[in-house]
């Protein structure tokens, strides 16, 4: 962690308010909270249940009762181990397991400011407000991210303030920077003036041979991260001109893949363009992201190789809509911005029919945090059943993050991440965008009248 960034967190946990209901309140690993819920959706099953109480201990899931269970025994045995206990009535929900968003950025979001904001902000301003993403985050039912870039590895720091439990946010899966080419889509000095552009190398995630692929992966190793995030095409919100040419060769591919598996990394692809797909998944990237000119033969190639594809359908559409808006974005940018925002969700709908393999995911940051939920909505339109995009957020993702024997669904012994919605969500996918209830760990971070103001 840089002396920046440590300085940053340190700021702002001083500046963070208590964050659970009761955080007060010495925990222990016996405490016990039992949620009486309408239904529960069983991804793991695929199907909806009717009544049913869970019981909670410590962080796991420790009992799933059909209907309603006395709760008094629970509360003796708490009692008598001199642990807390608490009873929520969710009758008017549906539980669902704590959701998971496979494509954030939780240090930075989109403004008409941000490609000046970076000539005046210090590291220090990125992480503490990383911190008001991370809640907002959480508190939308997202008890799981994967982190998919940063500027100067806040993400790292912001990661383990959340574990030690200092501030409040999602269990996050962290790539660090993004590790990409000269010029490309990774390269920070994309638009600046040749005396600031310098010539960013491996320390930085910007390679030029296989050779400084391997070096750039054991960075990140050094660095910390959970994961590695390659540019192999070019992105719509960097300041050069093509949003889908191939900016990285099979060989350099192939060498960040094979150093990222040695050192038990996944590795994410960022690829708009075809080629760039193409190249990513015979190199064996582990996920395709965004994916917006993927053509049936990349389907074809994913299907055979399990690569995974994450859409980011909101991303696509949100700058779509600002790309309207004069002075929004650099021209270059917005021209781009046009040129993808139409297409992504045709291209989602057409993966999922061809039997591509898919995880949720929503580029978080390119639009505002804490609405990631209406990528639910969005992947319904493209022609995904309800059942299925839930699945996305959670069995799905879980796989993908090598994480299917803790998250992704409520089971005994798993984890105890719970969330819940009004009303049913399969009637009516609309309803993620109004969580009302958020458990992760065990502990109760939102529930009617009780979570912080945003």
């Amino acid at each position: 962690m840089t002396t920046r960034v440590a300085f940053a967190l340190a700021t702002a946990l001083a500046l963070t308010p208590a964050f659970a209901a009761s955080d007060n309140v010495i925990r222990s690993d016996h405490d016990v909270t039992v949620l009486r819920c309408a239904h529960v959706v069983d991804t793991a099953a695929g199907r909806l249940l009717g009544e049913t109480t869970l019981v909670i201990e410590g962080k796991r899931v420790k009992e799933i009762k059909p209907g309603a269970i006395d709760p008094k025994p629970y509360e003796d045995a708490a009692r008598a181990a001199q642990a807390n206990f608490a009873y929520r009535n969710l009758l008017n929900a549906t539980c669902l397991p704590g959701l998971i968003d496979a494509h954030t950025h939780l240090t930075s979001e989109t403004s008409p400011t941000g490609y000046t904001d970076q000539f005046r902000w210090n590291t220090a301003d990125y992480a503490i407000r990383s911190t008001v993403y991370a809640r907002r985050t959480l508190l939308a039912g997202f008890t799981t991210v994967r982190n998919l870039g940063d500027g100067d590895n806040e993400s790292i720091a912001l990661r383990n303030a959340i574990n030690a439990g200092l501030v409040p946010g999602p269990r996050i899966f962290t790539a660090g920077k993004p590790i990409g080419t000269t010029g490309g889509h990774a390269d920070p000095t994309d638009g600046y003036r040749m005396d600031l552009a310098g010539d960013p190398g491996p320390k930085d995630g910007i390679i030029n041979s296989p050779e400084d692929a391997y070096k750039a992966v054991r960075q990140h190793y050094k660095d910390g991260v959970d994961v590695i995030k390659i540019m192999p095409s070019g992105g719509v919100l960097d300041e050069s001109a093509s949003a889908d040419n191939a900016q990285m060769t099979l060989e350099e591919i192939k060498a960040v893949v094979t150093a990222a598996h040695d050192y038990g990394f996944t590795v994410a692809a960022h690829a708009h363009g075809a080629e760039a797909i193409r190249r990513a998944v015979l190199a064996g990237v582990d996920s395709i992201e965004h994916g917006t000119f993927m053509s049936d033969e990349d389907m074809k190639l994913m299907k055979e190789h399990g690569t995974w594809y994450v859409p980011t359908i909101i991303a696509g559409k949100y700058v779509q809509e600002m790309a309207a808006k004069p002075g929004y974005y650099p021209p270059q940018v917005a021209a781009k911005a046009l040129q993808v925002g139409p297409i992504i969700q045709a291209t989602a709908g057409k993966a999922y029919k061809a039997g591509v393999k898919i995880a949720f995911g929503t580029d978080a940051a390119v639009y505002p945090h804490g609405q990631n939920a209406r990528e639910f909505e969005y992947m319904v339109q493209a022609g995904m059943p309800p059942m299925f995009v839930l699945q996305a957020a959670t069995t799905h993702a879980a796989e993908l993050l090598h994480r299917q024997n803790e998250l992704g669904q409520i089971a005994v012994g798993r984890v105890a991440d719970v969330i819940a919605v009004p009303g049913n969500p399969l009637d009516d996918i609309t309803l993620m965008q109004k969580v009302s209830f958020v458990m992760k760990d065990g502990v109760v971070y939102k529930a009617p009248g009780e979570a912080l103001a945003d």
